[in-house]
């Protein structure tokens, strides 16, 4: 088992490189954080659409068949169950209302008027009954119910839940993937660095912050590498955890964090000696030189077309 290729989300593809690997991360931020706000008070028509976009951006790199499936497979078969359980679950409306106030008619069926008897009654009048109210037809087609087979119904409220929680799910966990899918750990923090430069005139130290997000970055695999060398040195013991029971298996497993964590400090010390070695103390006495990001056409082709995304979506919530 090889943690570090079979983690389903939050892998970086580093082959092949595809045309989104080659686009300016400062773009690809713009472009997650439109993905991750636009959605936000959006229709169904713009979430689903948000939804195909993404499917059609990973289709169209070309990322094989093993990347993909375990990236995407995984969150369409997440949102398709939640889709199918939010649509024909009751949407709560289904609620008999009762008046606040009793009507005429139980008023007068709870306490009738009795004619005072007298010696010559005049012949009461007869009733006259109402005429029934006349049925006037539909006058659109409209449909609270849509579907409906025995026990199970599909309202307009459940479906409308169904696809915004669904879509939700799927934007919110899908986009960040694929930005990290074609987007190294370096060049997130050269995108971010650009992009949080001006902040610098209210001294916050961008470049400390930023080189603490790259180490970050740079030890998740170190992390990862150090579970799976304990889970392979379990498995070629061959415990029985069964005979074993709970009070040993809870100290045996104790002893491994012991030494999880022993070897994570271990990791760090050395990357600080690798530092201090290299000569790296303060930012001002070690520049921190990133990779030089250029816009080229097909970035600012990019650009454009988000801008234009934007420009849809605020003019959509205009309309609605």
């Amino acid at each position: 088992m090889d943690i570090l290729r079979s983690l389903p989300i939050g892998l970086y593809l580093e082959q092949p490189i595809t045309w989104l690997h080659r686009l300016d991360p400062r773009i690809k931020l713009f472009a997650l954080l439109t993905f991750l706000l636009s959605p936000i008070q959006a229709n169904q028509a713009w979430r689903i659409s948000m939804v195909g976009i993404l499917i059609v951006l990973t289709l169209s790199t070309r990322v094989p068949w093993r990347v993909w499936k375990q990236q995407m497979g995984l969150l369409l078969l997440l949102a398709s169950m939640t889709l199918l359980i939010a649509t024909f679950s009751p949407d709560g409306l289904n609620v008999n209302p009762q008046p606040r106030r009793p009507s005429i008619d139980s008023i007068a069926l709870a306490s009738p008027i009795k004619p005072i008897a007298s010696q010559a009654s005049p012949t009461p009048a007869p009733e006259v009954q109402p005429a029934p109210a006349p049925t006037l037809p539909q006058p659109n087609p409209y449909k609270y119910v849509l579907w409906k087979a025995g026990g199970l119904q599909v309202t307009r409220r459940s479906l409308d839940l169904g696809i915004r929680v669904s879509t939700l799910i799927f934007t919110f966990l899908y986009s960040p993937t694929l930005f990290l899918l074609v987007t190294s750990p370096e060049e997130i923090t050269a995108g971010i660095t650009a992009l949080t430069l001006p902040l610098r005139r209210f001294r916050i130290p961008i470049v400390e912050i930023t080189l603490t997000l790259t180490l970050a970055l740079r030890f998740v695999p170190l992390v990862l590498e150090e579970v799976q060398n304990l889970v392979r040195a379990i498995r070629t013991r061959a415990i029985n955890w069964k005979r074993l029971g709970f009070k040993r298996s809870t100290q045996i497993w104790l002893l491994l964090s012991e030494r999880l964590i022993d070897n994570l400090f271990i990791r760090a010390d050395q990357t600080a000696s690798a530092m201090q070695i290299r000569g790296f103390t303060t930012p001002n006495t070690h520049q921190v030189r990133w990779n030089p990001l250029k816009l080229v056409f097909r970035d600012v082709l990019t650009a454009l077309i988000l801008l234009l995304a934007w420009g849809v979506r605020l003019w959509l919530a205009g309309e609605g």
